[in-house]
């Protein structure tokens, strides 16, 4: 059986190069595929040429923002589940997540790396 053809394919949108790094060793770590994008634009440019299993996604980037990529997303048309990266855990942003259909919501100041590594990994199991 060979390992590497089951890795899952991870995207990961994030502006912040400290965090994209974190994130980056981590699943690396954690044998998925991941690739990097740095604003929303270069998030739909990457999943135009390969779609991952699983988006990290950033809410603000420039370019484009987390939202923005959402809108050209909608949960339909898209065959992968997102969890949204934030800062931000107020009402409205959660509202607008849930609106768009995002599949979770990921607290950077309130949660821990171990806990997006166990949602990534219980969103890719079902």
């Amino acid at each position: 059986m060979c390992f590497m053809a089951n890795r899952h394919k991870i995207l990961i949108a994030e502006d912040d190069s400290v965090l994209q790094d974190l994130y980056l060793r981590k699943f690396n770590k954690d044998a998925f595929e991941v690739r990097t994008a740095s604003n929303g634009q270069e998030a739909l440019d990457s999943i135009a040429k390969d779609v991952p299993d699983m988006l990290l996604l950033d809410i603000n980037m420039p370019v484009m923002d987390g939202f923005e990529v959402l809108e050209k997303l909608p949960k339909d048309k898209r065959a992968f589940p997102v969890i949204v990266l934030t800062n931000f855990d107020d009402q409205a942003n959660r509202e607008r997540g849930k609106a768009l259909q995002v599949d979770d919501y990921f607290v950077k100041k309130d949660m821990t790396i171990k806990t997006l590594v166990e949602m990534v990994e219980r969103l890719l199991k079902k």
